[in-house]
């Protein structure tokens, strides 16, 4: 579920590092909204990045 619809953002992996230098895995998650937006004419849910929205990529439904 994790993925953006629009551009395919989906979650990104690295390395956590604490103060004494041990290392850990951890993820980094997008920043999901869940919205109603118009797709091929007809107002549907999507999952869409803040990203997208802001920019202009999505078109919400009223």
């Amino acid at each position: 579920m994790a993925k953006c619809q629009f551009c395919d953002k989906s979650v990104a992996f690295g390395i956590r590092v604490s103060h004494s230098h041990r290392r850990t895995n951890r993820t980094w998650k997008p920043n999901l909204k869940r919205v109603k937006a118009l797709v091929k004419g007809s107002p549907v849910h999507v999952y869409a990045c803040t990203r997208c929205l802001r920019s202009g990529k999505v078109t919400r439904a009223v």
